[in-house]
């Protein structure tokens, strides 16, 4: 009978890019049988990630050729990528793919992703290695502005336009409005937004126009759409928080009717509103999302039509903010905000926030 080992793998970069390592850890029945990890130099998590299920794979293969593998790590990309359902178009990231395959037998192989904290064991072996560990020097993080290199290269950015759906009946009071049954549809001015801001969209020329499959965001897309002559492309990645039983209510009924529950939500961006979806669930959700989209259409112009937490959350993922830096943003109805992605390494850059431009 075939051994079963599992793997769990994880790597990061203090930079992004910047130095890096991995760590993995390989069991069987429940016991420990290595502990992996080390530094790579100057790269990126994604990177670090695919180095520390490399050594996995490898070190498993040493051990029996013929095992069964079950790895599991956090990282979307890498999970979606070898499991062959996303692809990759990157040459560097295909490469390190085929090293992994090449080094375990693949139809013995299987992955599943797991939550950040389900992986803690092979995270803190990265940042052991990173920190120097047993036989490493401590490593130094040299503050260099990879942006201004990666702009100077001749390598083209995945550039993201995010566009806010037009007003609701919700828009103007504020209103929570999230996945729920509500599903508000444009107003007559929400309409007339979307109209403008698709008329300045035409002026970027987009090559890929997805949207998060709700009423409103998917009638933005439309008008879109219509200028560009491109076909929307529908995702529920990009759909808005869900702020459960808060839907539809304004800040100020939260307020009086759950205040406790209302300053939890405020203190921490681990709290569900209303039983929904914290921010700290989306922070996953949306950085797999911008992962998967940079996966399938690298060096792309692509518009996404979403939401206002999305937006935020998406904007906070870029600039490394806190966790807590989405209640210090606020994208107004059809707003265009831009960041720029750069495929071989994951680079990730803002270039604008929640503007208006002439369609005010």
């Amino acid at each position: 009978m075939a051994r079963t080992f599992k793997l769990t793998a994880d790597g990061g970069s203090r930079g992004n890019p910047g130095p890096a390592g991995y760590g993995a850890v390989v069991t069987e029945n429940g016991k420990i049988l290595a502990e992996l990890f080390d530094v790579i130099g100057i790269a990126t998590n994604n990177v670090a990630e695919y180095s520390g299920l490399l050594a996995g794979l490898t070190h498993i293969h040493q051990l029996d050729p013929e095992a069964i593998v079950e790895v599991a790590m956090d990282s979307k990309l890498v999970v979606e990528q070898m499991s062959g359902r996303w692809q990759i178009k990157h040459s560097d990231m295909r490469d390190l793919a085929k090293q992994c395959r090449n080094a375990h037998n693949p139809s013995l192989v299987t992955y599943s992703w797991i939550p950040r904290d389900e992986n803690s064991h092979a995270d803190r072996l990265a940042n052991k290695a990173l920190d120097g560990g047993s036989a490493h020097k401590p490593i130094a993080v040299i503050q260099q502005n990879f942006l201004t290199d990666r702009l100077r290269s001749s390598e083209v950015p995945t550039t993201i336009h995010f566009i806010r759906h037009g007003e609701t009946i919700l828009t103007p009071t504020r209103k929570f409005s999230g996945t729920g049954a509500l599903d508000p549809e444009l107003t007559e001015d929400g309409l007339a937004q979307a109209e403008r801001v698709a008329a300045e969209v035409v002026k970027l020329k987009p090559e890929v126009l997805i949207s998060s499959p709700l009423k409103r965001a998917r009638q933005t897309a439309d008008a879109i759409a219509q200028t560009t002559s491109l076909e929307v492309i529908e995702d529920t990645d990009w759909y808005e928080l869900s702020f459960g039983t808060w839907d539809g209510k304004s800040i100020e009924e939260v307020k009086n009717e759950t205040p406790d529950d209302y300053q939890a939500w405020l203190d921490s961006s681990s709290y569900g509103p209303g039983g929904g979806e914290s921010y700290d669930e989306a922070r996953i959700r949306i950085d797999a999302a911008l992962e998967k989209v940079v996966a399938e259409y690298p060096g792309k112009s692509i518009v996404v039509v979403t939401h206002n937490g999305v937006i935020k959350s998406a904007v906070n993922i870029v600039i490394d903010g806190p966790n807590d830096g989405v209640f210090h943003m606020d994208a107004t109805p059809c707003s265009i905000s831009t960041i720029s992605i750069w495929p071989s390494d994951g680079l990730r850059a803002l270039r604008s926030f929640n503007e208006r431009g002439h369609h005010r």
